[in-house]
């Protein structure tokens, strides 16, 4: 079995060797633009097989899709960052240009593949891989609340000296400062955390993830890359075991919450089949506005891609 890997910058090696050291598939290709960047990280990851224990084979390509064929499972992190004077649309034209690209490059090889979007801004490239795939909603989808519910996840058990496996949580809406962090959907060992943190700290903590990416670029002048692979490698990994694991994904909502034509964040179960399920909540009045604030601006980015006219 075979995955992919699309763009072998930081969030790209990172996914792959965190996939290679799951030992869950025979192969990872890593496929980058750039004149033997793939190659060259695909052979130091390879070099690190005898030490870390696993077998998984890396292989690097510059530009040549052809060495993914028959992939299972595709992870497209390409594309630019916002630089300074850049406008929102221009990263948007910019980006859904390589998507585009990439994702026809993937389905021409592998067409059955099932599609993970790390590229930003997520939610509409995920949707620009939607529309370039034409395939089924369902194997088309983007890697956002791993990553945030993960960082709200840390943040809490370092307020709460508590260890992070023993917190779940959900988080819905856009990728973004309109994110959605649920905390009634927030528990300790099945303890709520309502009622073992301060309500001012909670609200903190979840501000804190609203721009926890942001703070990752103040910090490093450079956005974040192990959370981002490592949350990108735990879905391919519920696709290729068949795990079903409950996630919140970046998914194409076709009325469910209310919401129609978008893509955005909410739970999902995953499997061999890519999205087995949409899982709605019971969201009360005040989550179901921020969740309605949140479509609404990812509403508007969307809308921007379509008025770009890159589509049949």
């Amino acid at each position: 079995m075979k995955v992919t890997v699309v763009g072998a910058g930081n969030v790209g090696a990172t996914c792959a060797q965190a996939v290679a050291e799951k030992g869950i598939v025979k192969e990872v290709v890593l496929v980058d633009i750039k004149d033997g960047l793939a190659e060259g990280k695909s052979l130091d990851l390879w070099q690190t097989a005898p030490i870390n224990y696993y077998d998984t084979r890396l292989i690097g390509s510059t530009n040549d899709y052809s060495k993914t064929a028959d992939s299972e499972v595709v992870v497209i992190t390409s594309g630019v960052p916002r630089k300074p004077g850049m406008s929102r649309d221009d990263l948007i034209s910019i980006n859904a240009g390589i998507v585009k690209s990439v994702t026809e490059n993937v389905i021409k090889y592998s067409p059955n593949a099932k599609i993970i979007i790390v590229s930003n801004p997520l939610d509409v490239m995920t949707y620009c891989a939607y529309l370039t795939a034409k395939k089924s909603k369902n194997e088309v989808f983007g890697m956002a609340g791993i990553l945030d519910t993960a960082r709200y996840r840390a943040f809490l058990a370092e307020e709460l000296d508590v260890n992070p496996k023993d917190i779940q949580a959900l988080l819905m809406g856009g990728h973004g400062d309109t994110m959605v962090p649920l905390p009634r959907y927030t528990t300790v060992s099945g303890i709520p955390v309502t009622e073992l943190i301060d309500a001012d700290k909670l609200d903190a903590i979840i501000d804190r993830t609203k721009k926890g990416g942001g703070e990752l670029v103040n910090l490093m002048g450079t956005s974040a890359w192990y959370a981002p692979g490592s949350a990108a490698a735990q879905m391919v990994e519920a696709i290729v075991l068949d795990q079903k694991r409950i996630f919140p994904c970046c998914a194409y909502l076709e009325g469910e919450y209310g919401l129609n034509d978008i893509y955005i964040g909410v739970p999902v179960k995953l499997g061999k089949n890519g999205i087995e399920q949409i899982i709605e909540v019971n969201l009360n009045d005040d989550e179901k506005a921020l969740l309605e604030g949140s479509a609404k601006s990812v509403k508007d980015v969307m809308t921007v891609l379509d008025n770009m006219n890159l589509f049949e």
